[in-house]
């Protein structure tokens, strides 16, 4: 007997400040540890910020912490995998917030699987879009279009994907994304010539993920409405 698709939350936050998202995300990691709420997708924009991951080296960094405060830049060291990246304003952030153990606890066959997601999405705008052998996010044309870097807490996912949709690439001309100096990075509206609705992406990112990962979403005005009054959800 097939399993029934369980419910995946998804909520737009809009714009916010890093660390708004990242303290919410940590929220969130332990109402979902806790089975008081279902799996989640928060899906944002940030205000420009530089993060450095477990993986990262100050190396890549291209500018002092002073110069990135002077232009209104964040800079955080966090807990996701990968290097060095930056996020901003053009750029769709998905955070899930999912249970590992219910996709067999395989974090590789996970950053696949949300490759996957990122790819399917790009295609739908004709945009040829793959993996790179040996290396995290997706690409086309050898540009790097989505930087992909995640945490696990007990199985819980938290951290993500970050699509360039009509990005401003100047940003990463601070750093050495990722680590990596042999590929540019590019964006939606730079192969396509033109600027890309954001939440037309968003929402085909939301059904791309939903199909991928077996899940039913509903979508959910408000956050708060989620982590005020949880109920016990198994």
């Amino acid at each position: 007997m097939q399993e029934k698709p369980k419910k995946l939350l998804s909520v737009d936050l809009g714009r916010t400040d890093y660390k708004s998202a990242w303290d919410l995300q940590k929220k969130t990691v332990e109402l979902r540890q806790a089975g008081n709420i279902p799996s989640v997708l928060l899906f944002t924009e940030h205000d420009p910020v530089i993060t450095l991951g477990r993986a990262s080296s100050l190396r890549n960094l291209l500018c002092s912490p002073e110069e990135l405060r002077n232009k209104g830049i964040g800079l955080f060291e966090i807990e996701r995998g990968g290097d060095i990246t930056f996020h901003g304003p053009g750029q769709l952030v998905v955070y899930p917030i999912v249970d590992l153990s219910s996709h067999g606890r395989d974090l590789r066959k996970y950053l696949r699987d949300l490759e996957k997601v990122i790819i399917a999405v790009l295609k739908e705008y004709g945009i040829n879009a793959g993996a790179k052998e040996g290396l995290t996010g997706v690409w086309a044309h050898d540009y790097k279009l989505a930087a992909i870097g995640v945490a696990v807490s007990r199985w819980i996912t938290y951290h993500g994907a970050a699509l360039n949709v009509n990005t401003d690439l100047d940003y990463f001309k601070l750093i050495h994304p990722c680590g990596i100096t042999e590929y540019p990075v590019g964006s939606m509206k730079m192969l396509l010539g033109k600027e890309i609705n954001l939440n037309e992406v968003k929402q085909r990112v939301e059904r791309r993920f939903a199909e991928v990962f077996g899940y039913i979403i509903e979508l959910v005005d408000s956050i708060d409405s989620v982590i005020s009054e949880p109920a016990r959800c198994e």
